[in-house]
């Protein structure tokens, strides 16, 4: 059978990165789409062949990952997310050759798990996620669909992760906490206990900077 190909949506740095996670996955790129001023340049040595309103072109012939990054909201990864959806795109699921993921732990479509990144057993990660560079997902803790766990950040045993949340670097979900969906929490923060207001957080122990 022959391996599906794959379309990178989105040309900025964290495409980079994803470029990376999929050539250690022995996984194929046909191209890229970005917006119209950068068609017809190259990524790392792939070319922007076109924009997002090309997507329905590729439907029958690749597979997608969105390669937009997230920091201070999901919402255009959400809506690029949605867009190949609904064109009937379907995702793949990127594991970078070094990271650990259980054959106990699920990883649903759409997401990258990055270089070095652990996910233990009975973890559940949704849709549409990145898990970055050393970032340590411990056992039966659950990430919503669209959110990004950055490089090193670590969210501990049967803590729950609300939708569409972004834990800055080094950040640190203790053990059995849950934090509300579309919360940001800035990189070193320690969260010792439930997080149900939608903010930006930031210190240790975490406190409420914004309000969003």
């Amino acid at each position: 059978m022959k391996q599906q190909e794959l379309i990178l949506v989105g040309g900025g740095g964290h495409c980079k990165s994803v470029i990376e996670v999929a050539e250690s996955a022995g996984i194929r790129i046909a191209g890229i789409l970005d917006t119209r001023e950068n068609v017809g340049k190259k990524v790392l040595g792939y070319d922007i062949i076109g924009t997002d309103d090309a997507i329905a072109e590729w439907v029958n012939k690749a597979e997608f990952i969105v390669t937009v990054g997230h920091i201070k909201n999901a919402a255009l990864r959400v809506g690029l997310h949605e867009k190949i959806a609904s064109a009937g795109g379907r995702f793949a699921t990127l594991i970078a050759s070094t990271a650990h993921v259980s054959k106990y732990a699920i990883i649903r479509e759409g997401t990258v798990i990055m270089h070095q990144a652990l996910v233990n057993a009975d973890a559940k990660i949704g849709k549409g996620c990145i898990i970055n560079t050393f970032a340590n997902i411990e056992h039966d803790a659950v990430i919503g669909d669209y959110c990004h766990i950055s490089t090193g950040a670590m969210v501990n045993g049967n803590c729950v992760v609300g939708q569409k949340t972004f834990l800055g670097s080094q950040s640190v979900i203790v053990n059995g906490v849950s934090v509300v969906e579309g919360c940001v929490i800035a990189a070193g923060t320690m969260v010792r206990k439930n997080i149900l207001r939608k903010g930006v957080y930031s210190d240790n122990p975490a406190m409420l900077k914004i309000k969003l």
